[in-house]
């Protein structure tokens, strides 16, 4: 298989090993070539089956398991605090909200600090522990299981604590988006989870970045037709702001709100 790339392509690999993901105009900017010239790179690499095309990129052709925690915190970090400054814009102070797993979802809980008296409903340990700091939050944590790479509390436990509020946003992520609107996670016990924040919250939040477009994985979460709104850093693929026109979710992105 080696023999079949060049040097760049393997050193595309090698980042895409590391981090899961490739974004096309990043290593144009790196290798100072056109973009044109990276698609060519990673289209070859998609047709030896060692990457898959994503909205803006390409990434490893698994669905079983999602990347690790420490490396999706990283990962397109600067364009996740977008993403949760755009978010927390758009919760009032005093509200009460369900914020679930996810490293968006914790920078839209930094970005929530700067708000008074919200009432925080969390199975994310690593929200919990830094919302719990600010003196007029009252934060909740949803009884289950904690898992250990990443803190979040999952199971049926879970569920059943959650199922006993209203809230008035519910803020949730996804590991994937199919280009029909499908959401799509790793976990079927964090997908129950976040099917239950779905249906009690009065107006749901997802916070996907642009890598999440296109993104395979294993577990039906939902459609982006079910969200009130989608908070992402790029527009959207076509087909995904057809399906959010059709069904009146909302889509919000730096400097830019479509009502759609």
């Amino acid at each position: 298989m080696a023999a079949q790339i060049n040097p760049r392509q393997q050193q595309i690999m090698d980042k895409a090993q590391q981090s899961g993901f490739v974004a096309i105009e990043s290593l144009a900017r790196e290798y100072g070539v056109t973009s044109q010239t990276i698609r060519r790179d990673i289209n070859h690499l998609c047709k030896l089956g060692m990457l898959i095309r994503y909205h803006g990129g390409a990434g490893l052709p698994t669905s079983a398991e999602n990347t690790a925690y420490d490396t999706r915190r990283d990962r397109l970090l600067t364009e996740k605090q977008r993403i949760a400054t755009l978010t927390a814009a758009q919760i009032p102070d005093y509200s009460s909200l369900f914020i679930n797993i996810g490293t968006t979802n914790e920078e839209v809980a930094s970005a929530l600090m700067a708000h008074h008296g919200l009432r925080i409903i969390t199975n994310n340990l690593n929200v919990a522990y830094l919302m719990s700091a600010k003196k007029d939050f009252e934060v909740i944590v949803a009884s289950g299981v904690v898992r250990h790479q990443d803190r979040g509390v999952v199971g049926e436990a879970t569920v059943d604590f959650i199922s006993q509020f209203i809230v008035d946003f519910g803020v949730i992520g996804t590991s994937g988006i199919d280009m029909d609107g499908t959401l799509l996670d790793f976990d079927y016990r964090e997908v129950r989870v976040s099917q239950t924040i779905i249906k009690h919250s009065r107006r749901i939040f997802l916070v996907a970045d642009h890598s999440k477009f296109g993104r395979n994985a294993m577990v039906r979460l939902g459609n982006i037709s079910e969200l009130s709104a989608l908070f992402t850093d790029q527009p959207p693929p076509t087909e995904i702001i057809e399906i959010a026109a059709a069904s009146g979710t909302e889509i919000h992105l730096p400097g830019l709100y479509q009502n759609t």
